[in-house]
């Protein structure tokens, strides 16, 4: 009998306390300022670990990076654009609104990277990929949502984030990687650890603030239900998309971990404060809840992936 994997419980576990923990705003916040360290050391682990060399291909790697723009900002918008009509008399407005919202978010960066780390995939054309999606979702967004939602006061937010917290690690990571990188990656299995334990604590943060916010309010067990199944499903169309058209193109194991990870993916740190920064405020908990059970679903569905990759035998290179 296989083994529980301890990340998908840890996962689990974090997202139960979440939902039922009401934690005081201090505890909330500590939570948060410490999931925001945990990050920032991650992308300077990210950043030592990975030879120069391997991040200019990954930031080269025009199929790659190409097919993850693709995923994230065309085929995930047609496809949320399609299913608009047919989920608002089901879900209502402020429901199926927020099916649209997700589709046009960009991808996380933290998970998306993670992930890909943890199959052994392309991680340098991963942080490239998640970081321009994200800087690129900063006006691509509010422009989708000017244009097909029809809001108006749709603001391009702030890279500020994305720079400092991500950008600036890894790049000073990769400065330093030139005397530390070789000693770093003669220990893979603690830096795997603290991989995984950074996507745990994002996911206790981001449940325990949709929890604190009433999020959860007024909804109903057939409403549920449905965002789910809708979630799933569209989950696994998007994932398989990834996997086979990077396969078509005949990308690399690595690169094709990379687009599976990145072009899957859709960022809730991202998406809830451009919620809060373009809907009035009164229809901003219906709009979050599609992206805050997305993003459940994609982590959970998305870690057993990476961990069941990880532990694959790879292919004998010639």
């Amino acid at each position: 009998m296989r083994r529980v994997d301890p990340f998908i419980v840890a996962i689990i576990t974090a997202f139960v306390v979440g939902l039922l923990w009401p934690a005081p705003d201090g505890v909330r916040e500590g939570i948060a300022v410490a999931g925001d360290i945990l990050v920032a050391i991650l992308f300077f682990l990210y950043g030592l670990r990975l030879r120069t060399s391997e991040v200019l291909a990954g930031l080269t790697n025009v199929k790659v990076q190409g097919l993850i723009f693709v995923s994230t900002y065309v085929v995930f918008p047609l496809v949320g654009l399609a299913l608009h009509p047919l989920l608002t008399p089901i879900l209502g407005d402020g429901f199926s609104n927020g099916f649209l919202f997700l589709a046009f978010l960009p991808s996380t960066i933290q998970s998306s990277v993670t992930f890909t780390s943890i199959a052994r995939g392309d991680t340098a054309a991963a942080v490239c990929a998640a970081t321009f999606s994200n800087v690129i979702g900063m006006f691509l967004t509010p422009l989708y949502v000017l244009v097909f939602m029809n809001i108006e006061g749709a603001h391009a937010g702030s890279i500020t984030t994305v720079l400092t917290q991500l950008l600036l690690p890894f790049v000073i990571g990769q400065i330093l990687q030139v005397w530390l990188g070789n000693w770093i990656r003669k220990y893979p299995k603690p830096l795997k650890v603290y991989d995984q334990g950074t996507v745990v604590v994002i996911v206790l943060s981001a449940v325990l603030d949709s929890t604190a916010a009433n999020t959860w309010d007024g909804v109903t067990p057939l409403q549920i239900a449905v965002i789910i199944l809708m979630s799933a499903l569209l989950l696994a169309g998007i994932l398989a998309f990834t996997w086979y058209s990077s396969g078509w193109l005949k990308i690399d194991r690595g690169g094709r971990i990379a687009v599976l990870m990145c072009g899957s993916k859709k960022s809730l740190a991202t998406g809830l404060p451009m919620a809060q920064a373009i809907f009035p405020a009164s229809i901003i908990g219906p709009i979050a809840v599609p992206v805050i059970i997305f993003h459940q679903i994609q982590l959970f569905v998305c870690a057993m992936i990476a961990s069941r990759m990880g532990r694959e035998e790879l292919p004998a290179t010639t």
